[in-house]
Parts: C-alpha cells; structure tokens; sequence
C-alpha cells in the first residue's frame, strides 16, 4: 500500500486538520547543498485532510476554516506527529493554527 493511499485512509476527527510541513530547501541557487542540521524548519504547510469540524451543544457541527489543499501558518510547537512510511505529518486542531496563506 502506498502513501497516498494510506493518508486517504487518515479522517481526522472533529476540528483536527492533517498537515504535511513544507520542506526547506536543501541546495542553494549555486547548487550547493545544505545539512540537514543548517535547514531551518519552516513554519508553513499544506493541508491534506480535514475533519468534519467541532460539535456545539446542540450536536450541529462548525465548519472548519480550511480545506484540503490550502496553506497554512503553524505555530512553533503543538501537534501531534503522524509518521506514514518515511513522510511526517501533523495533527493539529483548527483553532490552533496561526493563518491560511493566499495565493
């Protein structure tokens, strides 16, 4: 089975949204390439799935604020990491990101 077969299989519950981060870059304009350790984390990613959104008291769901496919800003720390074969996705709730980027 695949990874993208396997993260079609991933529902996150409620608010939660499933991020994959966007990668640094790992070689320079003049093709030199850049440790691992040198990379800074970016703080930006793509949304791959979503849930259906947080329940109020009357059990109607709130719609999330993002898509699949949108991009977001996401804080520092927080989450929870999904590990999919060797890809590393992220768990995070839809309140706790920090802003959608449009293009």
């Amino acid at each position: 089975m695949s990874a993208a077969t396997k993260i079609k299989n991933i529902v996150p519950l409620l608010d939660r949204v499933l991020i994959q981060r966007v990668k640094a870059q790992q070689q320079t304009a003049s093709g030199i390439y850049i440790p691992e350790k040198a990379q800074e984390a970016l703080n930006e990613g793509v949304v791959v799935a979503v849930g259906k959104g947080a329940l109020t008291k009357d059990g109607k769901h709130i719609p999330l604020q993002v898509a699949t496919g949108d991009k977001v800003l996401l804080p520092t720390y927080g989450g929870s990491i999904v590990k999919i074969q060797d890809e590393e996705y992220h768990l995070y709730r839809d309140s706790e990101l920090l802003a959608k980027v449009e293009n």
